[in-house]
């Protein structure tokens, strides 16, 4: 049995954020009922398409396990359906822009009226405050989460990273409430809001920023490079390259082949307690004993130099050579994996990290697929559906209208274009 079988989500996002989270209860079995627009849908279907006449990779890869109702809010109709979607639903989900959802009338007050045990979910880029009617997009939400004035290198631009911790990231997050919501429904009997702001989530995955700006007030950030190098820190987090963070010094590293491959990299982590082994791996054995170099205080300062020597080592291996010499010894190591060899690892293919689904427009393409295992509910990635192809369906077996009712919705252009047979 899926975990969240018979859980009914309300789907009224778009592009990113949202859709990251109703894909992510829709792989945990949810059914998960997307509302779109008659005629366009979700603006991602035709966005960076690379397949003509076919939905693009932007739409397929963050709505598989979805099923797609077409619907006019404008219409009185479409608003009678929508209003019996609330009624039936478990989770209502949006991603609006601020204040949509009001003026559509779907008022929180107004849905829990109608359906008390209705959750409604919502993203926005801004919690409460100064800007939060302000739109927000994924680079914006780096940016004002604390990302990217922590991302780059010091003498440089601040920098967004190419993972989508605002828009993905943020869905995530409002899954993780969603799902507590419901277990608090089972005891409680009533819905609740979840909110999630983009600028809370991403600062939410910057936690050790914030973490090293309060150790900044009791003196300099030891373990990051500009220490070493007699480089004084201002009253906030610099940006410190590729530096761990984590109290373990870390840097990626040139391999075997950098000068023709933009990826012949690997990440490898100085640790404290694999310190002789690494003295060992790379040739210095003396180090091991030296006072300069055997204990951690007194490598901060060269770390510069250690790393310059390890690159020597590690340029004279592929990153995959690096990497089996250097698991043998457990030292922290990571190679720099390109889209191209992930997209081409067979591990993560046989446990379902990378699948490749079948489309009936597209063809086959390949998408993430869900990165959480449940070992009693496995997760099947099905396409995603093409827009409005569920929206009869829905009507007739979700809401339960007769066909009387389907056929005056139809007919009102509430569920889209009116087909008119022509005059005999």
């Amino acid at each position: 049995m899926k975990a969240l079988e018979g859980v009914k989500i309300l789907d009224f996002t778009h592009v990113q954020s949202g859709p990251t989270c109703t894909q992510l209860l829709a792989w945990f079995g949810a059914d998960v009922i997307k509302v779109e627009r008659p005629g366009t849908g979700d603006i991602t279907r035709g966005q960076l398409c690379d397949v003509p006449d076919a939905d693009s990779l932007y739409f397929t890869m963050l709505n598989h396990n979805k099923r797609s109702i077409t619907l006019d809010t404008k219409n009185p109709k479409g608003m009678e359906v929508l209003w019996e979607m609330v009624k039936t639903c478990d989770v209502m989900v949006e991603n609006f822009a601020p204040g949509v959802l009001d003026r559509m009338g779907l008022t929180w007050a107004k849905v829990h009226e109608v359906n008390p045990r209705m959750i409604v979910a919502s993203i926005k880029g801004f919690g409460p405050g100064p800007y939060e009617d302000c739109k927000v997009y994924e680079n914006v939400a780096q940016c004002a989460g604390g990302a990217a004035s922590t991302t780059g290198f010091r003498d440089g631009l601040p920098l967004v990273t190419g993972a989508q911790i605002g828009d993905s990231g943020t869905g995530l997050h409002l899954a993780l409430g969603i799902v507590t919501a419901l277990y608090h429904r089972t005891h409680s009997g009533l819905g609740q809001k979840v909110d999630c702001a983009m600028q809370d989530g991403v600062l939410n995955l910057c936690r050790v920023k914030l973490r090293d700006q309060q150790r900044l007030g009791h003196g300099p950030l030891k373990e990051y490079s500009q220490f070493g190098e007699g480089e004084p820190f201002g009253d906030a987090v610099p940006r410190a390259g590729n530096d761990s963070g984590g109290g373990q010094p870390g840097r990626i590293l040139k391999c075997k082949g950098w000068e023709t491959d933009p990826n012949a990299y690997i990440y490898f982590i100085t640790q404290a307690p694999v310190w002789e082994k690494i003295c060992d791996v790379i040739g210095e054995p003396g180090w091991k004993t030296d006072p300069n170099y055997a204990k951690p205080p007194a490598r901060l300062p060269r770390l510069n130099e250690i790393f310059g020597r390890i690159e020597q080592w590690t340029m004279s291996k592929s990153k995959f050579e690096a990497m089996d010499i250097l698991n043998e010894y457990d030292i922290p190591c990571g190679p720099i994996l390109s889209m191209k060899e992930i997209a081409e690892e067979k591990s993560l293919r046989d446990t379902g990290t990378v699948v490749e689904v079948d489309h009936p427009t597209r063809g086959k393409y390949l998408s993430v697929g869900n990165p959480i295992k449940l070992s009693n509910s496995p997760t099947e990635v099905r396409r995603s559906p093409l827009l409005g192809e569920h929206t009869e369906e829905v009507l007739r077996d979700v809401l339960k209208l007769d066909e009387g009712r389907i056929a005056a919705i139809t007919e009102s252009g509430a569920t889209g274009a009116v087909t008119r047979a022509a005059a005999e």
